[in-house]
């Protein structure tokens, strides 16, 4: 680290969605200085010629240029990227990754690196002494803070959850159903049953539930509004309703970001913070459990960084002390 014990960090990326959020957090954080912000397509533009909401706070500019003078690497970059830029780069051995694509969530490694999957409220300990951590995927981080409770206490089933995200979960570059026009107004579903997330939930649950082989039906919607995510899963469930929370409030005690709700929960709760917002219900033998995030905060860039402050032995809340904004 530097001097001023400032975790240095670089951002790999940064044009994107992620990229801003994770430039935005950074510039806030009060024990991190950005060393660089590299972009090869943006190179020597003002970060806020991209990200208009950085005017005014910053007059640093996107670079092509890497430094090993660091202490953190964030991988902002799209799927299969990650690990295509790692196989081409020499970054230093000291250097700590986190990486926000879905290359590595599988336990999958590049060159030596092993990558520890990065959800704070499964493997904490692990993420402390990583050198290399995968962030969760947005929709995996809503669905496992939901059921993950039930499978540690081995009561899991089969699971049938839906989820809708944001335009922002598609990430920047323009698509067709990303495209306001197409969008605004509108819903649809997208690969019904087959979503890519699932293979790092169910690696997750099977780590708390040993031997659980049931489904987890996930039926992902696209929503008409650009931030944040609601899921709801529901399952067969022999716990009352106070049971059920209670267990769940003994599973995420010591967890600052995960909070579970007595009342009724809404998206606006968590837009723009690092928190995950759970409300459950019970109907007839049903347990039924909603679960909501901002995918570009607690599903992304926030999460990244609390995974840099317990992977740095700083407070896990520091630079995510964010309030929503429900008016």
């Amino acid at each position: 680290m530097a001097n001023d014990k400032r975790v240095r960090v670089g951002i790999v990326g940064g044009a994107g969605y992620t990229g801003g959020e994770m430039i935005r957090l950074l510039l806030n954080h009060p024990d991190v200085s950005i060393s660089f912000v590299h972009s090869r397509s943006n190179a020597g533009n003002p970060l806020y010629a991209v990200h208009a909401d950085l005017l005014g706070e910053t007059e640093r500019s996107f670079t092509a240029e890497l430094s090993n003078d660091i202490d953190v690497m964030f991988l902002c970059l799209g799927h299969g990227e990650s690990k295509k830029f790692l196989e081409a780069t020499d970054i230093a051995p000291h250097i700590k990754i986190i990486d926000l694509s879905q290359d590595f969530r599988l336990g999958e490694s590049v060159k030596g690196r092993e990558f520890v999957y990065g959800l704070p409220e499964l493997q904490r300990e692990l993420i402390k002494q990583a050198s290399n951590v995968a962030n969760p995927g947005c929709f995996a981080t809503a669905i496992q803070l939901g059921i993950l409770p039930l499978a540690k206490a081995g009561l899991l089933k089969e699971v049938h959850t839906t989820g809708i995200t944001g335009s922002t979960g598609a990430g920047q570059s323009l698509q067709a159903t990303s495209h306001f026009t197409w969008r605004a107004n509108n819903i649809s579903t997208y690969k019904v049953l087959n979503h890519q997330h699932l293979k790092e939930i169910r690696r997750s649950l099977v780590q708390l539930q040993p031997g659980f082989g049931e489904a987890v039906n996930f039926v992902p919607v696209r929503g008409d509004f650009p931030r944040g995510i609601w899921v709801t899963s529901y399952l067969q469930c022999d716990l009352t309703l106070e049971e059920a929370v209670q267990l769940y409030k003994n599973y995420y005690a010591g967890h600052p970001f995960t909070h579970v709700s007595e009342k009724q929960i809404d998206l606006k709760q968590v837009v723009n913070t690092n928190k995950v917002l759970l409300q459950l219900e019970k109907v007839g033998d049903k347990l039924v459990i909603h679960s909501i995030e901002d995918n570009l905060v607690k599903g992304a860039s926030g999460q990244a960084v609390q995974n840099m402050n317990l992977m740095c032995g700083l407070d896990e809340t520091a630079g995510l002390k964010l309030k929503s904004i429900v008016f």
